[in-house]
Protein backbone atom coordinates (compact mmCIF):
# COMPACT_ATOMS: atom_id res chain seq x y z
CA UNK A 1 0.00 0.00 0.00
CA UNK A 2 3.22 2.27 1.03
CA UNK A 3 5.85 2.24 -1.34
CA UNK A 4 8.67 4.46 -0.83
CA UNK A 5 7.17 7.09 -3.49
CA UNK A 6 4.10 7.60 -1.48
CA UNK A 7 6.57 8.01 1.51
CA UNK A 8 8.88 10.42 -0.20
CA UNK A 9 5.70 12.43 -1.17
CA UNK A 10 4.69 12.73 1.88
CA UNK A 11 8.12 13.74 3.77
CA UNK A 12 8.64 16.12 0.76
CA UNK A 13 4.95 17.73 1.60
CA UNK A 14 5.36 18.17 5.24
CA UNK A 15 9.25 19.68 4.48
CA UNK A 16 7.62 22.24 2.11
CA UNK A 17 4.54 22.86 4.24
CA UNK A 18 7.37 23.69 7.10
CA UNK A 19 9.55 26.29 4.30
CA UNK A 20 6.16 28.27 3.74
CA UNK A 21 5.86 28.57 7.50
CA UNK A 22 9.31 29.70 8.28
CA UNK A 23 9.28 32.08 5.01
CA UNK A 24 6.04 33.79 6.38
CA UNK A 25 7.69 33.90 10.30
CA UNK A 26 10.95 35.80 8.36
CA UNK A 27 8.59 37.80 5.90
CA UNK A 28 6.45 38.92 9.31
CA UNK A 29 9.61 40.10 11.11
CA UNK A 30 10.69 42.23 8.23
CA UNK A 31 7.56 44.16 8.28
CA UNK A 32 6.75 44.39 11.88
CA UNK A 33 9.87 44.78 13.49
CA UNK A 34 10.41 44.50 17.14
CA UNK A 35 13.78 45.66 17.94
CA UNK A 36 13.98 49.52 18.81
CA UNK A 37 17.31 50.22 17.11
CA UNK A 38 16.08 49.08 13.37
CA UNK A 39 15.46 51.92 11.00
CA UNK A 40 13.07 53.73 13.32
CA UNK A 41 15.98 56.25 14.93
CA UNK A 42 17.42 54.27 17.96
CA UNK A 43 16.34 55.22 21.40
CA UNK A 44 13.40 57.20 19.72
CA UNK A 45 11.59 54.64 18.90
CA UNK A 46 10.89 53.71 22.08
CA UNK A 47 10.08 57.29 23.23
CA UNK A 48 5.55 57.45 23.71
CA UNK A 49 3.83 59.71 20.78
CA UNK A 50 1.89 62.02 23.15
CA UNK A 51 1.11 61.55 27.14
CA UNK A 52 -2.11 61.27 28.58
CA UNK A 53 -2.42 63.42 31.84
CA UNK A 54 -3.53 61.73 34.61
CA UNK A 55 -3.96 62.76 38.41
CA UNK A 56 -1.38 61.93 40.87
CA UNK A 57 -2.13 58.91 43.14
CA UNK A 58 -1.86 61.56 46.10
CA UNK A 59 -4.18 63.88 44.74
CA UNK A 60 -7.36 64.51 45.76
CA UNK A 61 -10.85 64.49 43.16
CA UNK A 62 -12.78 66.86 43.52
CA UNK A 63 -16.66 65.77 43.84
CA UNK A 64 -18.71 67.18 41.11
CA UNK A 65 -22.35 67.84 41.16
CA UNK A 66 -24.68 68.27 44.33
CA UNK A 67 -24.00 66.05 47.30
CA UNK A 68 -25.99 63.10 48.71
CA UNK A 69 -27.91 65.16 51.18
CA UNK A 70 -28.91 67.59 48.74
CA UNK A 71 -29.96 65.02 46.54
CA UNK A 72 -32.15 62.68 48.75
CA UNK A 73 -33.89 66.42 50.36
CA UNK A 74 -35.49 66.14 46.38
CA UNK A 75 -35.44 63.15 45.90
CA UNK A 76 -38.42 61.21 44.20
CA UNK A 77 -39.85 57.83 45.80
CA UNK A 78 -42.18 56.62 42.59
CA UNK A 79 -38.43 57.10 40.33
CA UNK A 80 -36.60 54.99 43.24
CA UNK A 81 -39.99 52.15 42.54
CA UNK A 82 -38.41 52.15 38.74
CA UNK A 83 -35.11 51.89 40.01
CA UNK A 84 -36.07 49.40 42.00
CA UNK A 85 -36.54 47.46 39.71
CA UNK A 86 -32.46 46.43 39.32
CA UNK A 87 -33.05 44.74 43.23
CA UNK A 88 -36.69 42.66 42.55
CA UNK A 89 -34.37 39.49 41.16
CA UNK A 90 -32.56 39.37 45.16
CA UNK A 91 -34.64 41.65 46.99
CA UNK A 92 -38.48 41.77 47.91
CA UNK A 93 -40.44 44.53 50.14
CA UNK A 94 -43.27 42.06 51.06
CA UNK A 95 -41.39 40.79 54.01
CA UNK A 96 -39.91 37.76 52.44
CA UNK A 97 -36.95 36.75 52.64
CA UNK A 98 -35.43 35.54 48.85
CA UNK A 99 -31.91 35.65 47.47
CA UNK A 100 -30.86 38.25 49.77
CA UNK A 101 -32.84 39.63 52.46
CA UNK A 102 -36.57 41.88 52.43
CA UNK A 103 -36.11 45.60 52.23
CA UNK A 104 -39.33 46.74 53.53
CA UNK A 105 -38.20 48.40 56.42
CA UNK A 106 -34.63 48.51 56.00
CA UNK A 107 -33.91 52.50 56.20
CA UNK A 108 -32.64 52.80 60.19
CA UNK A 109 -32.56 49.49 61.00
CA UNK A 110 -29.89 47.25 62.23
CA UNK A 111 -27.21 45.69 60.10
CA UNK A 112 -27.67 42.17 59.52
CA UNK A 113 -31.30 42.15 61.32
CA UNK A 114 -33.36 40.08 59.24
CA UNK A 115 -34.34 36.63 60.86
CA UNK A 116 -33.62 33.56 59.56
CA UNK A 117 -31.38 35.01 56.71
CA UNK A 118 -27.78 34.07 56.49
CA UNK A 119 -25.48 37.01 56.22
CA UNK A 120 -21.95 37.19 55.41
CA UNK A 121 -20.69 38.89 58.06
CA UNK A 122 -18.61 41.63 56.29
CA UNK A 123 -21.70 44.26 56.65
CA UNK A 124 -21.28 44.50 60.39
CA UNK A 125 -17.73 45.29 59.91
CA UNK A 126 -18.50 48.23 57.98
CA UNK A 127 -22.35 49.63 58.99
CA UNK A 128 -24.14 49.36 62.28
CA UNK A 129 -27.20 50.71 61.00
CA UNK A 130 -28.55 51.56 58.19
CA UNK A 131 -28.96 55.12 57.78
CA UNK A 132 -29.90 56.63 54.57
CA UNK A 133 -25.83 57.92 54.20
CA UNK A 134 -24.80 54.04 55.23
CA UNK A 135 -27.42 52.86 51.98
CA UNK A 136 -25.93 55.29 49.96
CA UNK A 137 -22.17 54.32 50.66
CA UNK A 138 -23.53 50.80 50.22
CA UNK A 139 -25.50 50.57 46.86
CA UNK A 140 -22.76 52.71 45.56
CA UNK A 141 -20.50 49.56 44.92
CA UNK A 142 -21.46 47.07 47.40
CA UNK A 143 -18.25 44.88 47.12
CA UNK A 144 -15.66 48.43 47.48
CA UNK A 145 -18.02 49.43 50.56
CA UNK A 146 -17.92 45.50 52.43
CA UNK A 147 -15.52 43.77 50.56
CA UNK A 148 -16.75 39.79 51.53
CA UNK A 149 -20.08 40.95 51.26
CA UNK A 150 -22.23 37.70 49.43
CA UNK A 151 -23.80 40.67 47.37
CA UNK A 152 -23.09 41.01 43.57
CA UNK A 153 -24.65 43.78 42.44
CA UNK A 154 -21.84 46.39 40.73
CA UNK A 155 -23.89 48.94 42.40
CA UNK A 156 -25.76 52.72 41.27
CA UNK A 157 -23.36 54.83 39.78
CA UNK A 158 -25.87 57.75 39.87
CA UNK A 159 -26.37 59.79 43.12
CA UNK A 160 -29.90 60.36 42.32
CA UNK A 161 -31.05 56.34 41.35
CA UNK A 162 -29.54 55.93 44.98
CA UNK A 163 -31.27 58.48 46.42
CA UNK A 164 -34.07 57.73 44.53
CA UNK A 165 -34.21 54.40 45.33
CA UNK A 166 -33.47 54.99 49.45
CA UNK A 167 -36.27 57.24 49.33
CA UNK A 168 -38.71 54.39 47.86
CA UNK A 169 -37.32 51.75 50.36
CA UNK A 170 -37.95 54.26 53.41
CA UNK A 171 -41.48 54.79 51.87
CA UNK A 172 -42.11 51.74 51.95
CA UNK A 173 -41.11 51.16 55.58
CA UNK A 174 -44.02 53.45 56.85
Amino acid sequence: MFDTMTITKVVGGLCGTLLVFLLGNWAADLLYETSASAGHGGEEAAVQGYLIETASEGAAVAEEGPSFEEVFAAADAGAGERVFNKCKACHKVDGSNGTGPHLDGVVNRAVDAVAGFSYSGALEEHFDVWTPENLNAFLESPRSAAPGTKMTFNGLPKVEDRANLIAYLESISN
